[in-house]
């Protein structure tokens, strides 16, 4: 028998594992009778028995050190120490190793990662090995599942004192993969969980700020108060996750800021009008949309529902989403969508669903032999008690679903909303093609919506059939995102909505969620009902919210394909594929491949390059996806890339590198930034002084005295920092040299700031008549 905990094998006969102690056969949760491994029921009570642990997810091939944002939660037993006093050692083991189980099986139902157990303490991670974008909203999930789990246990073990506690904080943390996919977490988001968890009460579950942000959409949230946590230098503002108020991502909750939808006239017209012609003709239709993450395609969807809603006639409306997560993934969205017609809540037992799912087929299907055969077919999907039957095969399967919504179709045109298909398991793509071919003479409408990662999976998606559509958002154009801004925030200048516009690059999330961030810095506030501009936009960073998104799409990518994004972001915005060939370990032909791929998945762009238009250069298609990637990068991985860079350019261009000498000296900077106490700094500071020096002449010699300027200034700073007579003097002859650039450019006052810099300096070594010249 193999151990569920350490997988050891075990003798048969066993009741707990050799190597780990753990027992080998689990107990009802009901009757407490033994549960025999892969039986959904209890054989004594017949109650349902608990989910096994998922399967650890896949672990890609990762750098050796990575810095990512993680959702951390650490969760302890309360009142077990009293408890573990008064019983007897061997149920002191069992009532752990079942909270050990509980655990295990809920953090990996809802994607997380089992770190450690420290004594009764558990720690987990969402965000590695792999990210998805509601990995801050799973680990608040799992945490609040996981305390009403304990509480149950206890009620079970007969300990009505035994209770937990659990914390969840979101932020930066340094993540070593090994060899085995066993990884260390580590940071100041880690050191935070445990103390944040410590300061909760008894079965209360408390997160920092940025998890309740990211949030806030799904779940309430209470005040909890400030704190004084150790290590934090000013109390923290904590909150107490209340309930989970929607479902995944805050869907069907309108939360605040609703940005105006512009930009999608065409779309949502061509949606409607296949819509009514489905209804008219009585002809099942599939629409499938495809656009990139945060592109419109939800928003899309809510206004086609919110247009169906205020139709006179009925229309039969579902929404389901799939899964990138969790238990029985693979018709998730289907069930979903089936549980709403029939009014069967996630949380009813399996006797409760099997009555409600027959008296929902009493409402739908007038005929007794159809809600015979039918009965069955939506039982197995959903998961509810029925009579005894054999377990049906697929094509079975399909037939009795199919005439179920056949029939619904007979009464009102039918709806499927389908979300996040890019996540879909075959079987649901298959089924809804089954639909769409075999249905006859009845108006069922299939709205699909995906990224276009789907086309990696099912290629063709909603081409090469009589009755589909592919129809693909595209970002929006400058128009559309300045009537977008201006419904935001009302008389915005135009300096602000070019800054946030620039940032979106035409994605109405990046824009709406940017407004969030300065909303949430006070840069916008409300006045007299509506938000206004009070302060300057300022430099934008990536939004908390877009955070995981984007590390959701960076981690969907093939590791070598993830790999190459990382050397190019650290290329910048925009570069040819030579350059990327030469700074990655991959072969040309490997470069190249993976290049088309990025293209055809919307990670890269190409751009015509006007000094190279037979080769052309490769872009990233957002900015903000660039910075994610960029990101990830351990420290001494930037500056070993900045480097390569740096001596790529330099033996790439005529004349060591003159044409591109600012863009060198850039990344040279960056390498000293990145690790600024290693022992070869002195020398890359050098050159950095070398390029910034020729990047200013070059400046000079090309009319542009305002970057000479600022290229003589940024050597004398490094020189400085250096110290040394010889490196004082020569930073106050560059000084020189910027002052007179500053002087040509009109900015007199930095100029002025220059050249007394310089006169100072001459002055601390005795050089009168250079500090006079100065």
């Amino acid at each position: 028998m193999r151990c569920a905990n350490c997988q050891a094998d075990n003798p048969t006969d066993n009741r707990f594992c050799n190597e780990c102690g753990s027992p080998l056969v689990a107990s009802c949760p009901a009757c407490g009778a033994p549960a025999p491994p892969g039986k959904p029921f209890c054989g004594n009570c017949g109650a349902a028995l608990r989910a096994p642990v998922p399967e650890a997810l896949p672990v890609p091939t990762l750098p050796v050190a990575e810095r990512r944002v993680c959702s951390v939660l650490f969760c302890d037993l309360v009142g077990f120490t009293p408890l573990s006093e008064a019983r007897d050692p061997e149920e002191v083991r069992e009532l752990l190793s079942r909270y050990f189980d509980i655990a295990r099986t809920v953090i990996g139902r809802y994607g997380g990662v089992v770190e450690k157990f420290i004594g009764d303490a558990v720690m987990a991670v969402w965000g590695t090995p792999t990210a998805t974008e509601e990995d801050a909203e799973r680990a608040v999930r799992a945490a609040l599942e996981l305390v009403d789990a304990v509480g149950q246990l206890g009620r079970e073990a007969g300990a009505e004192g035994l209770a937990a506690r659990a914390g969840v904080v979101t932020g930066a943390v340094a993540v070593t993969v090994g060899a085995t996919g066993e990884g260390m977490v580590a940071g100041d988001a880690v050191n935070t969980a445990a103390r944040v968890q410590a300061a909760a009460d008894s079965g209360a579950v408390l997160v920092d700020e940025g998890t309740r942000h990211v949030v806030q959409a799904a779940v309430a949230f209470s005040s909890a108060g400030e704190h004084a946590l150790k290590g934090k230098g000013e109390p923290v503002p904590l909150w107490r996750a209340d309930r989970v108020l929607s479902g995944v991502g805050g869907a069907q909750r309108i939360d605040g800021l609703e940005a105006a939808f512009v930009g999608r006239d065409p779309e949502v017209r061509l949606v409607k009008e296949l819509f009514h012609a489905c209804e008219q003709r009585r002809t099942p239709r599939l629409v499938a949309v495809t656009g990139a993450a945060g592109v419109g395609k939800s928003r899309l969807g809510w206004e086609f529902e919110k247009y169906t809603a205020g139709l006179a006639d009925t229309v039969y409306w579902h929404r389901g989403r799939c899964l990138s997560y969790g238990d029985g993934v693979a018709f998730w969205a289907l069930a979903e969508i089936v549980r709403q017609r029939l009014g069967i809540a996630e949380e009813d037992s399996t006797r409760v669903g099997g009555l409600k799912l027959a008296a929902g087929l009493e409402l739908w299907l007038s005929d007794p032999a159809e809600r015979s055969y039918v009965g069955p077919r939506l039982g197995q999907l959903l998961g509810v008690e029925q009579g005894p039957g054999p377990t049906l095969g697929r094509e079975e399967l399909f037939a009795g679903w199919r005439l179920f919504f056949e029939r619904l179709a007979d009464r009102a045109p039918v709806v499927l909303l389908v979300e996040d298909v890019q996540y879909a398991d075959t079987g649901l793509l298959d089924f809804l093609e089954h639909l769409l071919d075999w249905a006859r003479d009845v108006p069922v409408f299939v709205l699909t919506l995906a990224r276009p990662e789907l086309e990696a999976r099912r290629a063709g998606w909603g081409t090469g059939r009589r009755n589909s559509t592919a129809l693909t958002l595209d970002p929006l154009d400058a128009s559309a995102m300045d009537a977008l801004l201006d419904g935001l925030v009302p008389g915005m200048p135009t300096a602000g909505k070019t800054a946030i516009a620039g940032r979106a690059e035409g994605i109405p999330l990046y824009a709406v969620e940017t407004v969030r961030m300065l909303i949430d810095r006070d840069v916008v506030q409300p006045v007299d009902g509506l938000y206004r501009l009070v302060g300057d936009v300022g430099e934008l960073s990536v939004p908390a919210t877009l955070q995981s998104l984007l590390a959701a799409r960076l981690d969907g990518l093939e590791p070598d394909a993830r790999r190459l994004v990382a050397d190019a972001a650290v290329l910048g915005g925009t570069f040819p594929a030579e350059a990327l060939v030469a700074v990655s370990d991959q072969t040309e032909p490997q470069v190249r491949a993976l290049l088309a791929e990025l293209v055809r998945r919307e990670v890269l762009g190409v751009r015509a390059d006007p000094l190279s238009p037979q080769r052309g250069q490769y872009a990233f298609v957002q900015t903000m996806f660039r910075q994610v990637a960029y990101d990830t990068l351990s420290r001494r991985e930037r500056k070993a890339r900045h480097l390569a860079v740096a001596g790529h350019l330099e033996g790439a261009f005529a004349d060591d590198g003159e044409e591109v000498a600012e863009v060198i000296a850039a990344h040279l900077l960056d390498a000293l930034t990145a690790v600024p106490d290693d022992s070869d700094i002195p020398g890359i500071r050098d050159q950095a002084v070398t390029m910034l020096t020729r990047a200013g002449e070059r400046a000079e010699r090309t009319g542009a005295p305002s970057a000479a300027a600022n290229a003589y200034a940024t050597a004398a700073d490094l020189l400085e920092q250096a110290s040394g007579t010889e490196n004082e003097l020569t930073a106050a002859a560059l000084l020189e040299r910027a002052g007179k650039s500053g002087l040509i450019a009109d900015e007199n006052a930095s100029s002025e700031r220059s050249f007394r810099r310089a006169a100072a300096a001459y002055r601390r070594y005795d050089k009168p008549r250079d500090a006079a010249r100065a």
